[in-house]
């Protein structure tokens, strides 16, 4: 079997054995390429309509003007003008367009809900969400340009109000969901991806609980607003800053009422904040593990699939290396042998240096030795300093044990490039925040880079000194758009870090103890066990190589492949994965095995982490999923249980890249070969059943002539076969003296 996907992988340079699945593995990595356009767009859309209805009503309940005191000075106690000033009130041809602008933008939000409930067709609904939305925005573009020619405010007595400036950031938020929405249509036009969107559990609830979470953040900022006299505003600022825990201090609720709203305000608007924060949390693990991870490990287990040799042979033509020279003067005597050996290094000295440790096999042309003859130019031309690395995977548990580090490495790189992905958009969201609120705090604040630095972090972190606020009619709003994306973030970091830094500390902490203050019984014996260079100085007798591993030794020449026999291991191979036709096994002792082997696996789902599984319990598990398929007699379905039962432990059907645990696909297949057998067993007992009524026939056509014969259960007519029982096979067939028993075939 292994020989057979050699020349697979080394023709296709991915393993695929079906043309059918090469295809629709070049389809879907295709779509791979658009999986942000097809899965994150329609959901971060979904997320940002929410967010920019509150906006746009906080621009409609809000002046857009502010007149300031003192001629727009700050007071003297540090108290920013911007929070003493009135509102001017706005023309009606700014209100009108303003109240249009928010129901095109509900219509347009509702749209996308109805296209993924599928109440409306995707080529319907999101053409229409686009439009309702570039509407909104454009409509608030429009008033805000005609606020800024007809009735700007005048300064430095006037300003610009928060109000204004939620409309900016409104109009801004739904310009931002028509272009990515665009986006998804360009994708689905090409043909990328169908129009039917699968809303999985996650993806469904992170729109339910965001939706929720905005509607609570709105409506406490209204009931605020009445039982404390803040303006809307100011309201929906101080229920940002209590909902994320951060407690600036600026402003606090003073009334009774207001004081007691907060208790249930907060214990809820928390909850909803931790089910948005959750759902924000696996909806991008599942994005990363589905495109990111996956593609990933799909190209180091290509690169290793390009890499990989099985035999001498194969080495040699991967390597461009001359054949194996014939040893003709060998059969006459043992005397020519070493004159040929010779003569097969002295061809691999003169091409290059070739060096095996381990599986690997490490063909070094830049340190060839200097060509001599007629041939030396063209030689010289062939012999470019370069290095090439293969694996030897002589045998299946190889690939396995080449699967399982693929597997590891990839683990460790997702923990790796999560962490610094989370790292990356923490000091993005820092670095770029404190510039914009060092801008915006400048006319009242004066805030440096470095005060708005120290105030981005103490926010972002939650912690709230109330030092320092944003006090500026733009800072607040802005505050409201960045805050509720950079405590999510900083959520996703912690997490991250707990996976991977906490975790590092703690072994290392517990590494500490076993060797100092609470030694561990063993520790020096297993850790001479990983080191075999340090057990070797240090005791002569040591093993040099952990059990179970091939020795590690260098081959500097050609004499070492004389210990790879290309016709005995592919040989071997072969009779590998026919063993099961050799090996004599009881189908029902095997049944037995097998349903003991489900119910194992069955107890195993539960385990967590999910169970891994051993070379040798994967052997075990395969012998019992292939010997149904091996016995099997529905020959009609034989490529399907080839798909079932074949695979390539490094190639694209294998089980360690399911999307499933191993449990999972192990427990699946095991039930299909169950499933095999019983079928199986319904077969041969309709087929003695069949067998059993040709045998009436046939005696009572010769029964005559038996005269007294005693009747048996076993019965032989000739040496006859009889085919597979159907009646074209019994014309012209001559029935022979019967001699002796008679037996009945059991098969067709």
């Amino acid at each position: 079997m292994t020989s057979r996907y050699a020349q697979q992988t080394i023709s296709s340079g991915s393993g695929c054995r079906n043309p059918n699945r090469c295809r629709r593995s070049d389809k879907a990595s295709r779509t791979k390429k658009w999986w942000f356009a097809s899965t994150a767009i329609p959901l971060i859309a979904a997320t940002i309509g929410p967010f920019s209805n509150v906006l746009s009503i906080v621009s409609l309940v809000s002046p857009w003007r502010f007149t300031l005191p003192d001629n727009g000075l700050p007071f003297s106690d540090n108290h920013g003008s911007d929070d003493a000033a009135w509102g001017i009130p706005d023309p009606n041809w700014e209100i009108i367009p303003n109240i249009f602008s928010i129901i095109f933008g509900l219509l347009g939000h509702l749209f996308l809900l109805l296209n993924f409930t599928r109440r409306v067709r995707y080529i319907v609904a999101l053409p229409l969400s686009i439009v309702f939305w570039l509407l909104s925005a454009l409509i608030l573009i429009v008033v805000e340009i005609a606020m800024a020619i007809y009735a700007p405010p005048v300064a430095p007595g006037e300003a610009y109000s928060q109000g204004f400036w939620h409309s900016v950031l409104a109009s801004l938020m739904y310009v931002l969901s028509c272009a990515m929405l665009m986006v998804n249509m360009v994708g689905y036009f090409k043909g990328h991806y169908p129009q039917k969107f699968e809303l999985d559990d996650d993806q469904r609830t992170l729109i339910l609980q965001t939706m929720s979470f905005f509607f609570w953040l709105a409506g406490g900022a209204g009931v605020f607003c009445a039982l404390e006299g803040f303006t809307y505003a100011d309201s929906l600022y101080f229920s940002q800053v209590t909902i994320l825990t951060v407690g600036f201090g600026d402003f606090a609720p003073k009334t009774d009422s207001g004081r007691g709203f907060l208790f249930a305000f907060q214990i809820i608007g928390v909850i909803f904040l931790g089910l948005v924060i959750g759902s924000l949390t696996r909806f991008a693990a599942n994005i990363s593990a589905d495109k990111i991870i996956k593609r990933h490990r799909q190209h180091k287990r290509e690169s290793t699939v390009g890499r990989t040799v099985t035999s001498e042979k194969e080495l040699r033509e991967r390597l461009g290396l001359p054949p194996v020279r014939p040893d003709s003067a060998a059969a006459e005597g043992g005397v020519a042998e070493s004159a040929s050996e010779y003569a097969r290094r002295a061809s691999i000295t003169q091409l290059g240096r070739l060096e095996i440790v381990g599986r690997a096999v490490i063909f070094d042309e830049g340190k060839a030795q200097n060509a001599v003859g007629s041939g030396e130019e063209a030689l010289r031309d062939r012999r470019k300093k370069r290095r090439q690395k293969l694996l030897l995977l002589e045998k299946e548990k190889d690939r396995f044990d080449v699967m399982r580090q693929i597997q590891e490495e990839t683990k460790h790189w997702k923990q790796s490039w999560a962490l610094g992905m989370a790292l990356l958009v923490f000091f993005s969201f820092w670095t770029i925040g404190a510039l914009v609120f060092m801008v915006t705090e400048t006319r009242i604040s004066q805030w440096r880079y470095f005060d708005s630095l120290y105030f981005c972090f103490v926010a972002i972190l939650t912690i709230g000194y109330g030092d320092l606020a944003p006090k500026s009619n733009i800072g607040k709003p802005f505050f409201i758009v960045w805050s509720i994306t950079a405590v999510p973030i900083v959520t996703v970091l912690v997490q991250q870090m707990s996976q991977t830094v906490v975790m590092a500390i703690n072994r290392g902490t517990f590494t500490l103890a076993d060797w100092t203050i609470m030694p561990k019984k063993g520790i020096l014996k297993s850790f001479l066990a990983r080191h075999s260079t340090l057990a070797k100085l240090l005791n002569r007798k040591q093993v040099d190589t952990e059990k179970g591993k091939r020795p590690e030794r260098p081959m500097r020449d050609e004499r070492h492949f004389s210990d790879i026999d290309p016709e005995r291991s592919l040989g071997q191979q072969q009779d590998g994965s026919r063993v099961l036709e050799k090996e004599k096994y009881d189908d029902n002792e095997l049944a037995k095995e097998l349903s003991a082997a489900i119910k194992a696996v069955a107890h195993d789902l539960r385990s967590h982490p999910p169970k891994v599984y051993s070379y040798g319990e994967w052997e075990r598990f395969t012998k019992l999923i292939r010997f149904t398929a091996l016995s099997s007699l529905e020959s009609d379905e034989s490529v399907e249980r080839d798909e079932q039962t074949e695979w390539d432990w490094i190639g694209e059907d294998s089980p360690l890249l399911a999307d499933v645990t191993e449990a999972e696909w192990i427990l699946d297949r095991l039930c299909e070969s169950l499933g095999r057998w019983m079928r199986g067993q319904v077969q041969k007992h309709e087929q003695r059943k069949y067998w059993d009524e040709v045998f009436d026939v046939m005696e009572g056509r010769v029964g005559d002539r038996r005269k007294g014969e005693a009747a048996t259960d076993t019965r032989r007519v000739g040496s006859r076969s009889y085919g597979h029982g159907r009646n074209e096979d019994w014309k012209g067939v001559k029935w022979e003296e019967p001699t002796g028993n008679m037996e009945r075939p059991l098969t067709r």
